[in-house]
């Protein structure tokens, strides 16, 4: 059965970006379970509930993946492409939080389906705004869909 948490997904292969994503959201006071994905097979099978989650509620989905695009194993926009084409999780807001400023990796992005892209600054200070500014957004203001 679903609970009322706002899980977020973070998709984030570096250790430093995860560290500091996750220090950026608790100086924020982004409270919120934060379940970090490693590579995109691993952030499939979290939101599918297949190989190492095989068995997990998959009524019980994020509030927000936070999807790297540079992935080992699967790329997350193979990972969004996955979702999207997923009747259980077509709905699902995903926001790209990457280094990349391809253009055309933002528009592969919202081709497939991005709610949002956000290029990760690289000084901090404009880091922990993003951060601050992405969490009011997404998991306050937002009305999120009903995920099944």
């Amino acid at each position: 059965m679903a609970t009322d948490k706002k899980i977020i997904l973070l998709v984030e292969d570096n250790p430093d970006d995860e560290a500091l994503t996750l220090r950026a959201l608790r100086k924020n006071n982004i409270l919120n379970d934060v379940v970090v994905a490693r590579d995109g097979v691993m952030a499939l099978d979290y939101l599918f509930g297949t190989g190492s989650y095989a068995g997990r509620d998959i009524s019980d989905q994020p509030q927000l993946v936070l999807l790297d695009l540079n992935l080992p194993k699967i790329d997350g926009l193979e990972v969004l492409q996955q979702l999207r084409n997923n009747k259980n999780t077509c709905i699902q807001p995903v926001v790209i939080l990457t280094t990349s400023n391809e253009e055309r990796d933002i528009i592969a992005s919202y081709k497939l389906g991005a709610n949002s892209y956000i290029r990760k600054p690289v000084d901090f200070e404009q880091f922990m705004e993003a951060v601050r500014q992405l969490g009011l957004y997404w998991l306050v203001l937002n009305e999120a869909p009903p995920l099944r």
